[in-house]
Protein backbone atom coordinates (compact mmCIF):
# COMPACT_ATOMS: atom_id res chain seq x y z
CA UNK A 1 0.00 0.00 0.00
CA UNK A 2 1.17 3.29 -0.89
CA UNK A 3 1.81 5.71 2.06
CA UNK A 4 -1.00 8.10 1.16
CA UNK A 5 -2.93 5.56 0.99
CA UNK A 6 -1.69 4.35 3.95
CA UNK A 7 -2.62 7.72 5.74
CA UNK A 8 -6.10 7.27 4.10
CA UNK A 9 -6.92 4.06 5.38
CA UNK A 10 -6.01 4.98 9.18
CA UNK A 11 -7.93 8.00 8.78
CA UNK A 12 -11.04 6.69 7.71
CA UNK A 13 -10.63 3.84 10.59
CA UNK A 14 -10.33 6.26 13.18
CA UNK A 15 -13.29 8.26 11.75
CA UNK A 16 -15.37 4.59 11.79
CA UNK A 17 -14.14 3.56 14.81
CA UNK A 18 -15.49 7.01 16.52
CA UNK A 19 -18.52 6.63 15.00
CA UNK A 20 -18.22 9.24 12.38
CA UNK A 21 -19.37 7.11 9.54
CA UNK A 22 -20.24 9.75 6.79
CA UNK A 23 -16.92 11.23 7.27
CA UNK A 24 -15.47 7.99 7.00
CA UNK A 25 -17.05 7.07 3.83
CA UNK A 26 -15.37 9.02 1.41
CA UNK A 27 -11.63 7.99 2.63
CA UNK A 28 -13.09 4.67 2.77
CA UNK A 29 -14.13 4.91 -0.99
CA UNK A 30 -10.65 6.56 -2.02
CA UNK A 31 -8.30 3.78 -0.64
CA UNK A 32 -10.99 0.75 -2.42
CA UNK A 33 -10.47 2.61 -5.71
CA UNK A 34 -6.54 2.81 -4.89
CA UNK A 35 -6.50 -0.93 -3.88
CA UNK A 36 -10.47 -2.50 -4.24
CA UNK A 37 -8.98 -5.90 -2.25
CA UNK A 38 -9.47 -4.87 1.19
CA UNK A 39 -12.39 -6.64 2.57
CA UNK A 40 -12.38 -5.03 5.52
CA UNK A 41 -12.80 -2.02 4.15
CA UNK A 42 -15.76 -3.35 1.52
CA UNK A 43 -17.42 -3.79 4.47
CA UNK A 44 -17.34 -0.48 6.18
CA UNK A 45 -18.59 0.74 3.39
CA UNK A 46 -21.39 -1.90 3.50
CA UNK A 47 -21.91 -1.07 7.00
CA UNK A 48 -22.06 2.53 5.95
CA UNK A 49 -24.77 2.00 3.24
CA UNK A 50 -27.31 0.12 4.74
CA UNK A 51 -27.17 2.93 7.41
CA UNK A 52 -28.44 5.01 4.52
CA UNK A 53 -30.93 2.63 3.57
CA UNK A 54 -29.35 1.98 0.81
CA UNK A 55 -29.14 -1.74 1.17
CA UNK A 56 -28.55 -2.96 -2.41
CA UNK A 57 -25.45 -1.19 -2.59
CA UNK A 58 -24.85 -2.92 1.25
CA UNK A 59 -25.12 -6.37 -0.77
CA UNK A 60 -22.65 -5.23 -3.04
CA UNK A 61 -20.11 -4.33 -1.04
CA UNK A 62 -20.32 -7.01 1.53
CA UNK A 63 -20.83 -9.71 -1.48
CA UNK A 64 -17.31 -8.00 -2.62
CA UNK A 65 -15.66 -8.72 0.85
CA UNK A 66 -17.03 -12.17 0.71
CA UNK A 67 -15.47 -12.96 -2.69
CA UNK A 68 -11.84 -11.65 -1.35
CA UNK A 69 -12.19 -13.21 2.43
CA UNK A 70 -15.34 -16.16 2.52
CA UNK A 71 -14.40 -16.77 6.49
CA UNK A 72 -15.02 -12.83 7.21
CA UNK A 73 -17.87 -13.49 9.80
CA UNK A 74 -18.34 -10.15 10.15
CA UNK A 75 -19.26 -9.10 6.69
CA UNK A 76 -21.40 -12.53 6.47
CA UNK A 77 -23.45 -11.70 8.82
CA UNK A 78 -24.45 -7.88 8.00
CA UNK A 79 -24.75 -9.50 4.48
CA UNK A 80 -27.44 -11.62 6.18
CA UNK A 81 -29.19 -9.06 8.17
CA UNK A 82 -29.21 -6.26 4.78
CA UNK A 83 -30.97 -9.42 2.72
CA UNK A 84 -33.63 -9.80 5.62
CA UNK A 85 -34.34 -6.41 5.43
CA UNK A 86 -35.08 -6.11 1.69
CA UNK A 87 -37.07 -9.45 2.12
CA UNK A 88 -34.31 -12.30 1.14
CA UNK A 89 -35.21 -14.55 3.69
CA UNK A 90 -34.02 -17.69 1.90
CA UNK A 91 -30.44 -16.05 0.94
CA UNK A 92 -30.38 -14.75 4.94
CA UNK A 93 -30.34 -18.14 5.84
CA UNK A 94 -28.11 -19.62 3.54
CA UNK A 95 -25.29 -16.90 4.62
CA UNK A 96 -26.37 -17.22 7.92
CA UNK A 97 -25.78 -20.96 8.31
CA UNK A 98 -22.52 -20.32 6.27
CA UNK A 99 -20.96 -17.93 9.28
CA UNK A 100 -21.91 -20.42 11.84
CA UNK A 101 -20.19 -23.23 9.86
CA UNK A 102 -17.12 -21.49 9.63
CA UNK A 103 -16.96 -20.33 12.93
CA UNK A 104 -18.52 -23.50 14.08
CA UNK A 105 -16.01 -26.25 13.06
CA UNK A 106 -16.34 -27.94 16.02
CA UNK A 107 -19.96 -29.42 17.56
CA UNK A 108 -20.69 -27.71 20.49
CA UNK A 109 -19.00 -24.72 20.13
CA UNK A 110 -19.81 -21.34 18.70
CA UNK A 111 -17.99 -18.49 17.95
CA UNK A 112 -19.08 -15.30 21.16
CA UNK A 113 -19.11 -12.69 18.29
CA UNK A 114 -21.54 -15.00 15.45
CA UNK A 115 -23.66 -16.01 18.88
CA UNK A 116 -23.92 -12.37 19.73
CA UNK A 117 -25.16 -11.27 16.61
CA UNK A 118 -27.16 -14.13 16.08
CA UNK A 119 -29.01 -13.31 18.76
CA UNK A 120 -29.61 -9.95 18.86
CA UNK A 121 -31.17 -11.06 14.84
CA UNK A 122 -33.43 -13.37 16.62
CA UNK A 123 -34.35 -10.51 19.18
CA UNK A 124 -34.89 -8.40 16.49
CA UNK A 125 -37.48 -10.55 14.50
CA UNK A 126 -39.20 -11.19 18.22
CA UNK A 127 -39.97 -7.83 19.05
CA UNK A 128 -41.63 -7.69 15.48
CA UNK A 129 -44.07 -10.17 16.25
CA UNK A 130 -44.26 -8.94 19.85
CA UNK A 131 -45.27 -5.58 18.25
CA UNK A 132 -48.22 -7.08 15.87
CA UNK A 133 -49.18 -9.43 18.98
CA UNK A 134 -48.04 -12.76 17.51
CA UNK A 135 -47.04 -13.90 21.06
CA UNK A 136 -46.14 -17.35 20.24
CA UNK A 137 -43.60 -16.64 17.58
CA UNK A 138 -42.32 -13.84 19.61
CA UNK A 139 -41.80 -16.44 22.33
CA UNK A 140 -40.21 -18.71 19.88
CA UNK A 141 -37.58 -16.22 18.67
CA UNK A 142 -36.67 -14.82 22.18
CA UNK A 143 -36.13 -18.70 23.23
CA UNK A 144 -33.79 -18.91 20.09
CA UNK A 145 -32.06 -15.63 21.21
CA UNK A 146 -31.44 -16.86 25.11
CA UNK A 147 -30.45 -20.24 23.95
CA UNK A 148 -27.09 -18.05 22.02
CA UNK A 149 -26.75 -16.06 24.46
CA UNK A 150 -28.49 -16.87 28.01
CA UNK A 151 -27.63 -13.40 29.63
CA UNK A 152 -29.54 -11.06 27.78
CA UNK A 153 -31.32 -9.19 30.43
CA UNK A 154 -33.86 -7.44 27.79
CA UNK A 155 -34.05 -10.67 25.76
CA UNK A 156 -35.57 -12.34 29.25
CA UNK A 157 -37.66 -9.30 30.16
CA UNK A 158 -39.25 -9.85 26.22
CA UNK A 159 -39.71 -13.05 26.61
CA UNK A 160 -41.36 -12.51 30.20
CA UNK A 161 -43.61 -9.90 28.29
CA UNK A 162 -44.74 -11.95 25.54
CA UNK A 163 -45.77 -15.26 28.02
CA UNK A 164 -47.10 -13.21 30.36
CA UNK A 165 -49.29 -12.15 27.02
CA UNK A 166 -50.74 -16.32 26.75
CA UNK A 167 -51.01 -16.31 30.44
CA UNK A 168 -48.33 -18.00 31.27
CA UNK A 169 -47.27 -15.94 34.72
CA UNK A 170 -45.33 -18.19 36.60
CA UNK A 171 -42.58 -18.15 33.61
CA UNK A 172 -42.94 -14.87 32.97
CA UNK A 173 -42.12 -14.11 36.09
CA UNK A 174 -39.03 -16.91 36.74
CA UNK A 175 -37.63 -14.75 33.34
CA UNK A 176 -38.16 -11.16 34.89
CA UNK A 177 -36.01 -12.13 37.89
CA UNK A 178 -33.65 -13.58 36.02
CA UNK A 179 -32.97 -10.23 34.17
CA UNK A 180 -32.81 -9.09 37.67
CA UNK A 181 -30.14 -11.11 38.79
CA UNK A 182 -28.64 -10.60 35.68
CA UNK A 183 -28.07 -7.34 36.20
CA UNK A 184 -29.98 -5.55 38.59
CA UNK A 185 -29.64 -2.02 36.98
CA UNK A 186 -32.03 -2.94 34.49
CA UNK A 187 -35.19 -1.06 35.64
CA UNK A 188 -37.76 -2.31 32.95
CA UNK A 189 -37.55 -6.34 34.37
CA UNK A 190 -38.46 -4.41 37.70
CA UNK A 191 -41.46 -2.87 35.78
CA UNK A 192 -42.54 -5.34 34.07
CA UNK A 193 -42.35 -8.06 37.28
CA UNK A 194 -44.60 -5.11 39.23
CA UNK A 195 -47.06 -5.34 36.18
CA UNK A 196 -47.23 -9.42 36.63
CA UNK A 197 -47.76 -9.19 40.30
CA UNK A 198 -50.39 -6.46 39.59
CA UNK A 199 -52.37 -8.71 37.18
CA UNK A 200 -52.21 -11.30 39.67
CA UNK A 201 -53.60 -9.25 42.24
CA UNK A 202 -51.00 -8.80 44.15
CA UNK A 203 -50.52 -5.16 44.29
CA UNK A 204 -48.25 -5.08 47.15
CA UNK A 205 -45.65 -6.76 45.32
CA UNK A 206 -46.11 -4.65 42.56
CA UNK A 207 -45.67 -1.23 44.84
CA UNK A 208 -42.50 -3.18 45.97
CA UNK A 209 -41.13 -3.92 42.40
CA UNK A 210 -41.85 -0.62 40.86
CA UNK A 211 -40.83 1.45 43.96
CA UNK A 212 -36.86 -0.52 43.94
CA UNK A 213 -37.35 0.68 39.70
CA UNK A 214 -37.36 4.16 40.57
CA UNK A 215 -34.52 3.85 43.40
CA UNK A 216 -31.95 2.25 40.53
CA UNK A 217 -33.86 4.61 38.41
CA UNK A 218 -35.53 8.08 38.94
CA UNK A 219 -36.76 8.94 35.75
CA UNK A 220 -38.39 5.57 34.55
CA UNK A 221 -41.81 6.89 33.62
CA UNK A 222 -43.60 3.58 33.44
CA UNK A 223 -42.68 3.00 37.05
CA UNK A 224 -43.79 6.56 37.98
CA UNK A 225 -46.83 5.85 36.19
CA UNK A 226 -48.11 2.49 37.75
CA UNK A 227 -47.46 3.93 41.20
CA UNK A 228 -49.59 6.63 40.42
CA UNK A 229 -52.38 4.70 39.51
CA UNK A 230 -52.04 2.38 42.83
CA UNK A 231 -52.39 5.87 44.74
CA UNK A 232 -55.19 6.73 43.28
CA UNK A 233 -56.88 3.33 43.54
CA UNK A 234 -56.63 3.69 47.13
CA UNK A 235 -57.54 7.30 47.72
CA UNK A 236 -61.15 6.46 45.92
Amino acid sequence: MEDHTEELYKEANRLFEEGKYYEAEPLLKEVISRNPRYADVLNKLGFIAHLKGEYNEAVDYFEKALQLNPRYTEASLNLAITYNQIGEFKKAQDVFAMAAQFANPEPGSLDPYVAGKLANEHFRIGNIYLDYGRNNEAIEEFRKALKLAPTFPDVLTKLGIALRNIGEFEEAIMHFNKAKELNPSYGPAWVQLGVTYFMKGLSGLAVEEWEEALRINPNLRDAKYYLEIIKREERE
